[in-house]
């Protein structure tokens, strides 16, 4: 018996052994798999980072339309000689737009109220194309009305001249044909601009924010007013005539009247002076017919006494 237990426990023993080596086997492979899903995971945040790349290239597109501006948005106060210097080749207009004064004046209103202007800045180049003494030849009014003539009183964006109206008006004032008229017509995303003696095509924009619009041009625009006075001088005798003649016809005759009492007064002045004449030839007529009979008495006299004389 005690042989028969030392062998049932021996056998016990290892069927024990065995099942331990059996249970803890499969409890180790199990851990490979938990730390294999790890590397998935972290596959897709490497493939997310790729995409934010691409995602820099509208903010480049973005800020293009800023890159036309030759001269960025400025701090604090407004002043469009300075700006036109930064930009560089405007000298002229800058001298012009100082001695005219009227620097002055965009600089106080740019700067003290809410008023836009848009500037078309001619190049020292379109200057240079003018006739050799053709500014200095000007007046000083005319000087002001030629720099006034580049000059609007709104802000006008380049996607806005197609909804402007024909003349557009100026700084410089009348529209009117032969005064200063200023044409701008566009064709796509050109600009062309007509004042009657120049035809031209707005350049780049030199500066532009919600206040001041600044566009190159490469002609000087010049106004009929100014370089060409001689067809507003042959067209003004023909209203200034017409006006002089209807002003003698109403204060001579208003409604037909006065003509009327003008005949009525020259029928009188001719009926007194045939009246006048008519008594002159009555007075003389009988200033002979006293004449002549003055003479016959002295003569009837002369007879009877003859005869008297001649009887004795």
């Amino acid at each position: 018996m005690t042989k028969y237990a030392a062998f049932s426990l021996s056998i016990l023993f290892v069927f024990l052994f065995h099942g331990i080596n059996t249970l803890a086997q499969p409890t180790a492979p199990p851990v490979p798999p938990a730390v294999a899903p790890t590397p998935p995971t972290l596959a897709p945040a490497k493939s997310a980072t790729p995409p934010a790349s691409p995602a820099k290239p509208p903010t480049q597109s973005a800020k293009a339309p800023a890159q036309s501006v030759q001269v960025p948005v400025q701090k604090g106060s407004i002043d469009v000689t300075k700006i036109l210097a930064k930009a560089r080749g405007y000298s002229v207009f800058i001298r012009l737009l100082k001695s005219t004064g009227l620097a002055a004046q965009l600089y106080g209103q740019l700067n003290s109220s809410n008023n836009g202007f848009t500037i078309f800045a001619p190049t020292d180049t379109a200057f240079s194309n003018l006739k050799p003494g053709t500014i200095n030849s000007l007046s000083d009014l005319q000087k002001t009305q030629l720099i006034q003539f580049h000059i609007l009183n709104s802000v006008i964006g380049l996607s806005n001249f197609q909804t402007l109206s024909n003349p557009v008006p100026t700084e410089a004032g009348d529209t009117s044909a032969g005064e200063f008229p200023l044409n701008v017509t566009t064709a796509g995303n050109q600009v062309n601009i007509s004042t009657g003696l120049v035809n031209t095509t707005m350049g780049g924009t030199i500066y532009f924010d919600n206040q001041l619009a600044i566009y190159r041009v490469d002609s000087v625009l010049l106004p009929l007013d100014v370089f060409s006075p001689k067809s507003k001088k042959a067209a003004a005798p023909k209203p200034e005539m017409s006006e002089s003649n209807t002003t003698a016809t109403t204060a001579d005759s208003p409604s037909g009247d006065g003509a009327a009492a003008a005949s009525a007064a020259a029928s009188a002045a001719g009926a007194a002076a045939s009246a006048a004449a008519d008594a002159a030839k009555i007075f003389a007529s009988d200033a002979v017919s006293h004449s002549r009979k003055g003479m016959l008495l002295p003569v009837g006299i002369v007879v009877v006494a003859f005869c008297m004389a001649k009887g004795t």
